[in-house]
């Protein structure tokens, strides 16, 4: 056996002994990707938050959650470490109603330390300026809406190409087994320049690339043809208009990495909405 073989049993005996010493254990946690879409679903009530909320209801109450939000993207990894996370309004242009929201759920440090130490070689800075996006709070807020669950956020490398994220997901999974529920958020088909502003609201309008993408990738997630789903832009042009830019798309490819052989994969609030964005969700496990 390398030495560097032996480097890495022992750190994830210790990775395993310190999450251990912070959370209890739990049956393995399931995974979510919730599509968030508009910034107005975190006050507004439709079918997309009762399925937020009727997702939290069939899953155990987590010890804590780490949510990988589209709204957070960086050169290298961070991940919050402060005790009490500001809500951020990260959005312009909507009422005042929903700049007076404040999520005022607790941090975790011990988990923000224990998640860069899992990533490890990967260094991971432990953040204490950011706080909680949109991606996160707007629907977190309906899952927990008493605020008592440690939130974390952890930002995704935007240098980095899709496999990477895929790769670096499958070393948090022991969070599963603590007790904490791990979220990403963004939106599978996400295209602002093309929306359909007479169908803002229309649930169910899509154009007829956003309807070829959504039944594209929604047969990928349910056949675990996760190789297309990572290799997007290779898919053809529902795709290239589906993903223009990676941000929204890369918090689903963390929940994907997350899933193991024994895991099923589930779809819910899938629905396309106007024209170019969906809110399908997904629960792995």
């Amino acid at each position: 056996m390398s030495l560097f073989n032996e480097y890495e049993i022992k750190m994830n005996l210790n990775d395993l002994q310190n999450i251990s010493n912070l959370f209890s254990n739990t049956a393995k946690m399931p995974v979510l990707f919730l599509g968030h879409g508009s910034p107005m679903n975190a006050i507004e009530e439709n079918q997309f938050v009762q399925g937020f909320r009727k997702a939290a209801s069939e899953i155990p109450k987590p010890n804590a959650i780490l949510c990988i939000s589209a709204h957070w993207l960086t050169n290298g990894t961070k991940v919050t470490a402060m005790s009490m996370p500001r809500t951020i309004h990260d959005f312009g242009g909507f009422p005042q109603a929903l700049f007076d929201v404040q999520y005022r759920a607790p941090g975790s440090p011990e988990l923000a330390k224990e998640t860069a130490e899992l990533l490890e070689p990967v260094f991971v800075e432990e953040d204490h300026s950011w706080g909680l996006d949109h991606g996160a709070w707007s629907v977190i807020k309906h899952m927990y809406p008493e605020a008592e669950i440690p939130v974390i956020q952890m930002s995704i490398d935007y240098s980095k190409p899709p496999q990477y994220h895929f790769d670096l997901a499958q070393k948090l999974n022991k969070l599963r087994e603590k007790g904490i529920l791990i979220i990403g958020s963004g939106n599978i088909i996400h295209n602002l320049r093309l929306i359909d502003w007479r169908n803002i609201n229309t649930v169910g309008a899509g154009w007829d690339w956003a309807i070829e993408a959504r039944e594209k990738t929604n047969n990928w997630l349910l056949d675990g043809n996760f190789k297309n789903i990572i290799e997007y832009q290779n898919q053809g042009i529902s795709l290239q208009y589906a993903v223009p830019s990676p941000d929204h798309y890369l918090p689903l490819i963390y929940t994907l990495g997350l899933k193991t052989s024994s895991d099923e994969l589930s779809l819910f609030n899938d629905k396309l909405i106007g024209g170019s964005l969906s809110m399908t969700s997904v629960r792995v496990g």
